[in-house]
């Protein structure tokens, strides 16, 4: 015969079990909402996504705190692919399929940590007027995200988002003839208006050139091979 204290445990790990799925679903569609936003040019949409002390690691550089994300977000990417109105804009074209999402809660479910692939389609249609400098007409690119949750007032945020940069390809080259037309930061804000507020101790270099990208949880045959979060 079951006691009153072992339902009460069962129906605590239960509810436990319960709360972390959907944490989970949670911060995955958090994470699509992100990429949707990218998608379509909404980058005050984007930066409300993160936490007051959120960072973005981004081409070897970090972006510290919601000024640096919206420097980033906004000062940069706002200014350079839509003259600094929000989208989306006639014939620009910059869509993120984020996918192959793995995701770890922390046992305590204030924070967690996410791993996506992001396989990006851009370019600008012929007939617009504008051209972002540098932007290829057509391109491909791909990469994948290690990042960091923080769940406020029971709403899960981004704490810190560090997408690495896998590979560009031109749609005309492929891959195998092109080099990545972005390229690690080399130096930081104020002097660069839209830099980074810290390097990167290493620049990541950008395709050709590949790197590992660190897996945030254990290996799920071989058993617990690290700890994600302090116990």
């Amino acid at each position: 015969m079951t006691d009153n204290s072992d339902l009460r445990a069962e129906l605590q790990a239960l509810t436990n079990r319960v709360g972390m799925l959907e944490d989970q679903q949670a911060i995955r569609k958090l994470h699509y909402a992100y990429g949707y936003y990218i998608d379509f040019c909404q980058y005050d949409e984007v930066v409300q996504l993160f936490a007051d002390d959120g960072e973005v690691i981004f081409l070897s550089g970090i972006y510290k705190g919601k000024a640096g994300v919206a420097r980033l977000y906004k000062t940069w990417f706002q200014n350079y692919f839509t003259h600094g109105k929000p989208g989306p804009e006639d014939g620009f074209l910059l869509d993120h399929f984020q996918m192959q999402d793995i995701i770890t809660v922390a046992p305590d479910r204030k924070t967690a940590k996410g791993r996506f692939r992001a396989v990006l389609m851009g370019g600008v249609h012929e007939d617009r007027e504008y051209k972002p400098e540098g932007l290829p007409d057509q391109f491909y690119e791909a990469g994948i995200y290690e990042n960091d949750y923080v769940c406020v007032d029971g709403v899960w945020k981004i704490k810190r988002l560090d997408y690495m940069v896998q590979w560009q390809a031109d749609y005309d080259k492929g891959w195998a003839k092109t080099k990545a037309h972005l390229q690690p930061a080399v130096e930081i804000y104020p002097g660069n208006p839209i830099g980074p507020d810290e390097l990167l101790p290493e620049p990541r270099l950008t395709w050709p050139n590949r790197h590992d990208v660190p897996y945030h949880y254990a290996h799920p045959v071989m058993g617990k091979a690290f700890k994600p979060f302090e116990e």
